[in-house]
């Protein structure tokens, strides 16, 4: 997958150095930002097989370990228990989907339910769908033994072997080779609960990560030597290896040549391509899906534009009050969670005109 679209990327460090390069020229530039959506011009490794350490204590929820971008490779942020941010919340992970131009990372967070992360098969209980590794009871997490590894010490278990179908290590939803699948109701219902972002721990955990080159993977070549930890940032101790990779890991060949921007606002995102409808034969209709596609490429843009106007003028007046950083990242993380509300919201509405206008007859499940 190469292609020649911006690669975007933001970290979770309150101020990041964004390269921007274009012909001969180059310039740096701080930006507050916290970690945000990601695109790649490629995809990440398949997701390494490793095995789950112990879980440290009480109320502990398993958070897998996923492959993230720092601007010029993919790393393996290991997984880790985390203790859960309120009672009652579970973990929905980040995921990287294929959006026609490029790799888009959505970012986890904490809800009260397990919402969408791609189908993607992360192992000890996130199988692609739901999580089948516990769940909350008068205020403790209680333990499936048959996904997680905990000792005599916790007693709060309970034992259902599962039988899962998705044997996959792709660690992307959509394009060629990726994910095919795409949320149910519950889960679209899911994701509009209230969410929390990831904690304070699990941001220095990714920070610690993105930092050690031995998690790069160029030079793990799929198989990190650090795949798991008993506790966030515990590198060291009790930490795991990959027994082996879950695929080959063929990056293209100019793999990290790439410039890179911030994924904040609409104009941020890669331009919307125009609809192309099918060719039916039949003139009238073929006019009917040509108006339809023009009509939703002309709103989409509008919808675009309407919201980059908003937050241009909420950034002009909170500016005007003279913030401290961490009403700037507050912002941010606003605006870069509605405007990927929004490309969501609009790439759903593509698929839907494509499969209204799919001749009968032709099955409109395969994404490429």
């Amino acid at each position: 997958m190469r292609i020649a679209s911006v690669v975007g990327y933001v970290i979770s460090s309150l101020f990041l150095l964004l390269v921007f390069t274009s012909g001969c020229s180059a310039g740096v530039y701080a930006v507050p930002s916290p970690q945000l959506g990601i695109y790649v011009s490629y995809g990440p490794p398949p997701i390494p097989i490793y095995d789950q350490p112990i879980c440290p204590g009480d109320d502990y929820i398993w958070v897998p370990g996923y492959w993230a971008w720092d601007g010029y490779e993919y790393y393996w942020v290991p997984g880790t228990w985390v203790m859960a941010p309120e009672i009652g919340f579970f973990w929905t992970p980040g995921y990287w989907e294929w959006i026609g131009t490029a790799f888009f990372f959505h970012e986890g967070y904490w809800g009260p339910h397990v919402g969408w992360y791609g189908g993607i098969n992360y192992g000890f209980g996130y199988y692609g769908h739901g999580y089948e590794g516990g769940h909350w009871d008068h205020g403790h997490f209680f333990y499936n033994r048959a996904v997680n590894h905990v000792d005599v010490n916790i007693r709060n278990v309970y034992n259902t072997p599962i039988s899962r179908e998705n044997m996959s290590r792709v660690s992307y939803n959509g394009g060629q080779g990726g994910i095919n699948e795409r949320p149910n109701p519950e889960e679209q219902r899911y994701s509009r609960e209230r969410h929390v972002p990831p904690t304070q721990a699990q941001s220095q955990h990714v920070e610690a990560a993105r930092g050690n080159r031995e998690l790069q993977a160029p030079v793990n070549q799929g198989r990190p030597p650090v795949a798991a930890t008993g506790r966030p940032g515990a590198f060291n101790d009790h930490a795991v290896g990959a027994t082996e990779p879950g695929g080959r890991y063929e990056p293209p060949p100019n793999a990290g040549v790439n410039t890179a921007r911030p994924v904040i606002h609409p104009n941020d995102l890669p331009p919307l391509q125009r609809p192309t409808p099918p060719s039916t034969g039949n003139p009238n209709l073929d006019q009917k899906y040509q108006k339809q596609g023009q009509n939703l490429y002309d709103n989409q843009n509008q919808a675009r534009q309407r919201l980059q106007q908003q937050q241009e003028k909420q950034d002009q007046n909170l500016t005007r009050k003279n913030p401290n950083p961490a009403q700037q990242q507050q912002m941010e993380q606003r605006h870069q969670q509605q405007t990927q509300q929004m490309q969501q919201r609009q790439t759903q509405q593509q698929q839907q005109m494509q499969q209204r206008q799919q001749p009968r007859g032709q099955s409109g499940t395969n994404r490429h």
